[in-house]
């Protein structure tokens, strides 16, 4: 079974507010659904999107979701976060959801072998 990760979803009492907060931070689109009641949003730069879903009272307690976004350069996005007045460690969003800003994922390359077009008579050739 293939199983992909189509949307985080957080309760709030102001979806469109948090949601444009959210969007600020990655460069994203707004998009409302519902009247409101379900704002998500789509980053920039791909990824997962972001959904708030309006609630009249958020569970309390325990973190309601934990985001970690990947930077470039992580030094430089959380130099700008703590600029704005958050702490790092982990940092808080307006909602009070923690998120960490983590370097970029670096590229996985694996290395394809190259397959020569056999001869008419004879096999593949295999390079590396």
């Amino acid at each position: 079974m293939t199983v992909s990760v189509g949307m985080v979803t957080f309760d709030t009492r102001d979806a469109r507010a948090l949601a444009t907060w959210w969007a600020r931070q990655l460069d994203g689109q707004v998009h409302d659904q519902d009247d409101g009641w379900f704002v998500f949003v789509v980053p920039a730069a791909g990824g997962t999107p972001l959904g708030f879903q309006r609630v009249e009272d958020p569970t309390p307690g325990k973190n309601r979701g934990h985001v970690d976004v990947h930077a470039v350069d992580r030094d430089a996005e959380v130099a700008r976060h703590e600029h704005e007045g958050f702490v790092w460690a982990v940092l808080e969003d307006p909602d009070g959801n923690q998120f960490c800003v983590l370097p970029a994922p670096q590229e996985s390359r694996v290395e394809q072998p190259q397959v020569d077009e056999p001869e008419a008579d004879g096999p593949a050739q295999v390079s590396p």
